[in-house]
């Protein structure tokens, strides 16, 4: 600082040159007092801005209704409905399955297939899974070979009797075919076209008819249980 005090007193004669450098000569005499201050700002300055940037984000919940938490929650039941609709709807509901639309898709395609019989070979006959050697068997009527001889495969690796409801059951949800329109199913909140397009993913045909109007029907029939 003294050097700048030394450079202001300067003579006449050197005015004009000390006119002509003294923005450098103000830059280099106020820069020591300027520059510290500057730089703390700037400190500041950058130090709100990383704060800033590394608070943690607001989690956007999205808000759920009513509607929707009950249906999530609301367990179901079919007090007019035979043992085994009550055994399938109770297995579909402990599989993870709770919309109520959903699961009346699920009960009104296998009334269509089989009305929940698990030994029903296709043209009504009541027999062991070894004696239908014709057309669909069981609770939604197994036709192509490789499905038909899988129902049989899962039975002996799980110990299983293949005519049985609750083989079938296990059996049913480990098909290729299930698990490709399983999300369907899980979806909650969507109406009986929805379920039914996964049905026929499910199952390879059969959208409207008889099995519609079934589920429908089971839309009504199921009731919240308690």
């Amino acid at each position: 600082m003294r050097d700048c005090v030394r450079h202001l007193r300067l003579t006449h004669f050197s005015m004009l040159k000390f006119l002509t450098t003294t923005p450098l000569l103000v830059a280099y005499c106020f820069t020591p007092i300027f520059t510290p201050i500057f730089a703390k700002t700037l400190d500041s300055i950058l130090d709100d801005m990383v704060e800033e940037n590394t608070k943690p984000a607001i989690e956007q919940i999205q808000p759920t209704t009513e509607e929707v938490k009950k249906k999530a929650t609301t367990k179901y039941t079919c007090p007019a409905c035979t043992p085994n609709e009550k055994i399938v709807l109770e297995f579909f509901q402990d599989y993870g399955i709770t919309d109520k639309y959903a699961l009346a898709t699920l009960m009104g395609n296998i009334k269509q297939e089989s009305m929940f019989v698990p030994n029903i070979c296709e043209g009504g006959a009541r027999v062991p899974y070894h004696h239908c050697h014709s057309g669909g068997y069981g609770l939604i009527q197994w036709t192509t070979l490789g499905r038909y001889r899988g129902l049989g495969n899962h039975a002996r690796s799980i110990g299983g009797n293949p005519s049985t409801l609750q083989t079938q059951l296990s059996y049913l949800v480990t098909e290729r075919e299930w698990k490709s329109a399983e999300w369907k199913f899980k979806t909650p909140g969507k109406p009986i076209g929805f379920y039914m397009n996964g049905a026929y993913t499910w199952l390879g045909w059969g959208i409207h008819g008889a099995r519609t109007n079934y589920s429908n029907q089971y839309v009504h029939r199921l009731t919240p249980a308690g």
